[in-house]
């Protein structure tokens, strides 16, 4: 009877005391969902880490040829570049010139205080307009 007595107390106890729980609250780590903003970057960054597709129209290959033809390329521009800021502001600058190469057109213009420069794309007709400033200075 003891035993009974026992259990029965004890079964009137657990029923007797309340119960103490908290709410359970979902907190999203990204930023997309609400969650932190200062997480973007790491969000952004582990998302990225785990992409393992590539581009199909990029060239994985990098051959001898290619980077050599890169190189040529970026070397003879610079070359030409060199040769317009030269015929601009030489020693004896042009007034307005037209250089065409590679599907674009340079036109140049000088003024008294700026020089105009229009870059085109000869294909889809895109202008460029870069203005620089002279600086005239006084004796």
């Amino acid at each position: 009877m003891t035993l009974l007595k026992v259990s029965l107390l004890a079964a009137a106890v657990c029923v007797a005391v309340p119960a103490a729980a908290q709410d359970v609250v979902y907190k999203p780590i990204s930023p997309t969902f609400g969650g932190n903003p200062f997480n973007s970057n790491h969000v952004l960054g582990v998302a990225n880490a785990n992409n393992n597709t590539r581009d199909p129209r990029s060239s994985s290959t990098n051959s001898q040829a290619d980077i050599f033809a890169r190189q040529l390329q970026s070397r003879l521009l610079s070359a030409l570049s060199s040769q317009i800021v030269d015929a601009i502001f030489g020693d004896n600058p042009q007034e307005q010139g037209t250089i065409t190469f590679g599907g674009q057109t340079i036109e140049f213009f000088r003024s008294l205080d700026e020089v105009t420069l229009l870059i085109r794309n000869d294909e889809t007709g895109e202008e460029t307009r870069i203005v620089v400033p002279l600086f005239v200075q006084v004796n």
